[in-house]
């Protein structure tokens, strides 16, 4: 995978860029001055970002993997040390599908309710392939969602979460809050 140099990731615009940030030279970005990406992060080859008026923000260690799409009008937020697994979708806006209102982006406003929300996956979410997120939600810190799952609505923390309809499986081990502690200050000892 090739990712941009440090100099060319400064080109595109970014709002923020932390240190070490790998951005595939594969991945579409859009609304780069509306975009913030953490330290250690890792976006692979054929994600797309469109950040809205709301914008984007991805935490530190934050992984997204391959064919992921962060896109719409409201703020996308999401935490520190999150990991979305290949084609996961994550939508700040959403068409109404009643049939009162035209959809897309070819029709003028005036013809369309689009409901714009903003999104919020709090630090240690991973969220399993080709999951999709909907707007106007918050994803509790160290919940995991299944993969091919449907999330519609805010989710506890710390709970394992899959499918369609979105059911809760089990509670989250919180193991990993004091592993980041180890990791953060450096230790190596029992990891």
């Amino acid at each position: 995978m090739a990712y941009y140099s440090n100099e060319d990731l400064q080109k595109l615009g970014f709002r923020y860029l932390g240190d070490n940030v790998r951005l595939s030279t594969k991945a579409s970005i859009y609304g780069a001055d509306r975009i913030e990406i953490g330290a250690n992060s890792r976006i692979d080859d054929f994600c797309v970002i469109s950040a809205g008026a709301g914008g984007v923000y991805i935490g530190r260690n934050v992984h997204v993997a391959v064919m992921c799409s962060i896109i719409g009008a409201g703020r996308i937020d999401i935490g520190d040390f999150c990991n979305l697994s290949s084609r996961v979708s994550i939508y700040s806006s959403s068409d109404d599908y009643s049939g009162e209102y035209m959809t897309n982006p070819t029709v003028p406003d005036k013809y369309t309710n689009v409901n714009h929300g903003h999104v919020m996956l709090q630090r240690h979410v991973i969220v399993g392939s080709g999951s999709v997120i909907l707007p106007d939600l918050t994803i509790g810190e160290c919940s995991a969602i299944g993969a091919l799952s449907l999330v519609k609505n805010s989710l506890a923390p710390y709970g394992v979460y899959a499918g369609s309809p979105l059911r809760q499986i089990k509670a989250r081990s919180k193991k990993l809050l004091y592993l980041e502690m180890e990791f953060l200050n450096g230790s190596t000892q029992g990891v």
